[in-house]
């Protein structure tokens, strides 16, 4: 079971976006994949179809009152992808977490215990779990960074992105000297690409000049189909798999399929 925490301390880069459709076109290959959504606005719970009635267990009972996670995992419309919602009450875990044992291990604990169970129960293991961070340095986003084998950062293609990248390298680097050794930068993939933007091909450059191999080929585009798929609840490869958006993310999907599969066996 491998666990990415799909995070940039930005806003508005695409994080729930790449962590819906990345996670689809996974289970579109075969892969089982859990999603965790770990942001309060539950974004990733609503563009996957699940209203906040049928969220009864939630990321905030998995924290912070020691839920299993299995009791709150939601199949969603994807075979192969499923979900752990969230909802508002996740924006309280920082102040009741404050006086926890181990709040910065809780979700690592957690997924631990879960993996372990449905080994023993003989069920399948996932193959990914993908948690989707809130753009924000909080107890939410240190418990994924302590939890992950590795952080899949997206990145716009816009002005202020390297430097935003600059300041996430910091963070990544003090989880790892204090609280998760194994922790790594997976990969950084571009997001909202317009190639008739100069600017864009230029930040483009220049990630990939300071961050090299780290930095995934494929680029996914702006996409008006991808914007618009969230408000049918579903993921854009089933609100419209042949657009140029749904497109880029099986490109992308493969392409991380093939990094992890280097990453096993140089282990």
């Amino acid at each position: 079971m491998r666990i990415l925490a799909v995070t940039n301390q930005k806003g508005g880069v695409g994080k729930t976006t790449t962590t819906i459709n990345l996670g689809a076109a996974l289970a579109a290959v075969g892969e089982r994949v859990l999603i965790l959504d770990l942001d309060p606005q539950g974004n990733a719970s609503t563009g996957l179809g699940v209203p906040p009635h049928e969220r009864k267990e939630t990321t905030y009972d998995i924290l912070v009152n020691d839920a299993p996670i299995e009791e709150a995992v939601i199949n969603t419309l994807v075979p192969g992808l499923d979900i752990a919602p969230s909802d508002a009450d996740l924006a309280a875990a920082e102040l009741d977490l404050s006086q926890t044992a181990r709040r910065n291990f809780r979700l690592r604990d957690a997924l631990e215990r879960f993996h372990d169970g449905r080994v023993h129960a003989g069920l399948a293991p996932y193959d990914y779990v993908l948690m989707d961070c809130p753009p924000s340095l909080n107890v939410l986003t240190i418990n994924a960074l302590t939890a992950a084998d590795g952080v899949l950062v997206p990145l716009q293609c816009e002005f202020f992105a390297l430097e935003g990248l600059v300041q996430l390298q910091r963070t990544i680097d003090r989880v790892k000297e204090n609280l998760n050794p194994r922790l790594e930068i997976q990969g950084v993939v571009l997001t909202m690409y317009d190639s008739r933007n100069n600017l864009a091909r230029q930040v483009a450059e220049d990630v990939r000049a300071h961050f090299g191999n780290t930095v995934y080929q494929t680029a996914i585009p702006r996409n008006v189909r991808v914007s618009e798929a969230p408000s049918f609840g579903r993921p854009a490869l089933i609100y419209d798999y042949r657009c140029a958006g749904s497109q880029a993310y099986m490109r992308f999907a493969s392409e991380l399929i093939s990094r992890e599969r280097q990453i096993r066996e140089a282990a």
